[in-house]
């Protein structure tokens, strides 16, 4: 990154140049992506490829104003926090589910550290998740916006609960982006993976709560937990909230498309 795609990266969110990178900066950054960043896996139903490189994930997220998921969303938000001065490591991760934990390189999220003192757990590539960065050396109860959080060891690795149940375990060993184009090229391609099974397109809005598009079903959350829910009955009335929502131009409206028919990964 230069500090013209730093400063227009910015502006995406934004956000101001921090003056330092500093624990508290980080906070309000998170914040800010999670609020105008969506987590969404629209390329996949799109037969748009995706790119876990540095300048294709700037080009989608920054330039083209879309969002992603995981290795699309902290991969960008760690090239940014880099550029900002941070120390920053890629963690792997797998998801906890109902039939136990998910792939390797089933997710990634950061580890970041900051000048003054800070070891924080960054993601904003996890959907419904905290609003903040977790300290990742606390082991108490972490309250957040999104829930009560807390890491707790899990042999070598680290387990992030929300509200009492496991989320994800991450490894502590720092990866780079390239490890991660398996885990991308499954959760794209595979008929087990649950982003290729469904659509969706979700961010947390100015009030904390949430807004989040799945096919046709728009469901508004507000701060206090209460719910929404609209089922779009035209093309037109879609694509007006991939818009006015998440501020995502589309000329045809995404369908599940069946994994393996066309999809693409780079």
């Amino acid at each position: 990154m230069n500090p013209t795609r730093t400063d227009a990266y910015l502006r995406r969110i934004g956000a101001q140049r921090p003056a330092s990178p500093t624990t508290e900066a980080l906070r309000d950054l998170h914040s800010r992506h999670l609020r105008t960043v969506p987590f969404e896996n629209l390329s996949i139903h799109l037969g748009e490829p995706v790119v876990l490189e540095e300048e294709a994930l700037l080009d989608k997220v920054v330039d083209a104003r879309r969002g992603g998921f995981c290795y699309e969303l902290n991969g960008t938000f760690g090239l940014l926090l880099t550029e900002l001065g941070y120390d920053v490591q890629l963690l792997a991760g797998r998801v906890h589910g109902d039939e136990g934990l998910g792939i390797p390189y089933d997710h990634l999220a950061l580890r970041v550290r900051t000048v003054d003192g800070g070891d924080l757990l960054a993601d904003v590539g996890f959907g419904a998740h905290s609003h903040g960065p977790l300290a990742f050396g606390e082991r108490g109860d972490q309250a957040d916006p999104g829930g009560t959080f807390r890491v707790v060891e899990a042999g070598d690795d680290v387990d992030v609960l929300r509200d009492g149940r496991p989320q994800y375990r991450l490894e502590r060993r720092p990866r780079s982006l390239r490890d991660f184009r398996a885990g991308a090229w499954w959760h794209s391609t595979s008929p087990e993976s649950r982003f290729t099974r469904s659509l969706v397109c979700s961010r947390i809005t100015a009030d904390g709560g949430r807004i989040t598009l799945s096919g046709r079903t728009s469901t508004t959350t507000d701060a206090d937990g209460r719910k929404e829910v609209r089922e779009l009955g035209t093309d037109e009335e879609v694509l007006a909230v991939y818009r006015d929502g998440f501020g995502i131009g589309l000329s045809v409206v995404p369908a599940v498309h069946e994994p393996g028919r066309s999809g693409q990964f780079g």
